[in-house]
C-alpha cells in the first residue's frame, strides 16, 4: 500500500460539534461535557483504502470556532489537503457561517474538496433547517451529510469520503 498523509482542518462556528465529531472519529467516544477548542487541537487516524491500494493518514485539525477567520485562523489552515465543514442542524446561522467559511477558504487557498457535517441529527425534532435548505448545500460542498457526533451516525462516512476525494485528487494530479 502507498502511504499519504493528509491535513484536513475542521472548522465551522462555535459549539457545533467538531470537537465531538473529530473525537467520535479518531476514538469513537462521545462526552457531553463542553469544553471550548482553543487555537486547535491537532488528532490523527489511518484508514485504509483497499481499492485504491492507499495507506491513507489524516492529520485532523480541529480549529477553534468562529464565524469568521482572522489571520491566526488562516495560518492554522495553509497546506489543507481537504476541509469539514461542521453546522448544528439546530441553529439554522451556523450553517450560514459554514458557508461564509467556506468562502473565505476558496478565496484564500487553492480549491481543496470539502464536506459538510450538519451535525447533532439525534436532536432533529429541533433542527432549524428544511431538507431542501440541507439539499442547497450541495451546490457549494462535495458531500453534504447529516451526522451525530453523539450516536455516531455518518461520522465515518463522511470523513472517509473526504479521504477518498482527497486521494482521487491527488491521484489526478
Amino acid at each position: 500500500m502507498t502511504p499519504v498523509t493528509s491535513k484536513i482542518c475542521v472548522v465551522g462556528d462555535f459549539a457545533v460539534g467538531k470537537t465531538s465529531v473529530v473525537e467520535r472519529f479518531v476514538s469513537n467516544h462521545f462526552s457531553d461535557k463542553y469544553l471550548s477548542t482553543v487555537g486547535v487541537k491537532i488528532d490523527t487516524r489511518d484508514l485504509e483504502i483497499d481499492d485504491l491500494q492507499v495507506s491513507h493518514k489524516l492529520v485532523i485539525w480541529d480549529v477553534a470556532g468562529a464565524d469568521q477567520f482572522d489571520e491566526r485562523e488562516f495560518a492554522y489552515l495553509r497546506g489543507a489537503s481537504g476541509f469539514i465543514f461542521v453546522a448544528d442542524g439546530t441553529r439554522a446561522l451556523t450553517l450560514r457561517s459554514a458557508e461564509n467559511l467556506r468562502t473565505q477558504v476558496s478565496e484564500r487557498f487553492d480549491e481543496a474538496p470539502a464536506v459538510v457535517l450538519v451535525n447533532k441529527k439525534d436532536l432533529v425534532a429541533d433542527y432549524q433547517l428544511s431538507e431542501e435548505r440541507i439539499e442547497k448545500l450541495r451546490t457549494s460542498f462535495d458531500s453534504v451529510y447529516s451526522t451525530s457526533a453523539k450516536t455516531g451516525e455518518d461520522v465515518d462516512d463522511a470523513i472517509k469520503r473526504l479521504s477518498r476525494l482527497i486521494i482521487n485528487r491527488d491521484l489526478q494530479g
